[in-house]
């Protein structure tokens, strides 16, 4: 494989999880631009490595491929684990979808190293997406169902009295 090739794997990675990374940062979530951009490189890099950098022949083992794939996705779990914290104050779990950003930019960092170019593209989509309209959609429907939830609650109150 060229170099060219190499730095561009690489740096598609860097910059996918640069980009998940700032949305997180903007949202004052523990992760950011240089966490999901290392995550990402990590990956890519890993996954490189693991084909010995020969995709080009076709000559790797696909064994091996799939090792290192399974080793990343467990290792980012950990990191992806330490971002996640119980809030006895509000009686609430936080940080999971910054975990899921750690875990799915591994993945995409993983297509990158593989040079499926189109994948990590339309993953990348839908991880915005998700996190543009995900957010909303549960709100109004948090609303609608605590709405609902509580004004059943007040009409049993009600015929109980």
């Amino acid at each position: 494989m060229h170099y060219s090739e190499i730095i561009f794997r690489l740096c598609s990675a860097v910059l996918i999880g640069c980009v998940i990374g700032l949305d997180r940062n903007l949202h004052g979530k523990p992760t950011g631009v240089k966490t999901l951009g290392l995550v990402a490189l990590g990956a890519s890099l890993t996954t490189m490595a693991s084909m010995d950098f020969a995709i080009a022949q076709g000559a790797y083992d696909v064994a091996s491929v799939s090792r290192t794939i399974q080793g990343v996705i467990t290792g980012v779990g950990f990191l992806g684990a330490g971002v996640i914290t119980y809030d006895h104050s509000s009686d609430r779990v936080r940080g999971l979808t910054t975990a899921a950003s750690i875990w799915v930019t591994a993945a995409i960092g993983i297509v990158c190293g593989l040079g499926a170019w189109q994948i990590a593209s339309v993953a990348m989509v839908i991880v915005f997406l998700l996190f543009l309209v995900g957010g909303p959609m549960e709100r109004a429907l948090h609303r609608r169902w605590l709405d609902k939830s509580h004004a059943e609650q007040d009409a049993i109150a009600k015929h109980d009295e």
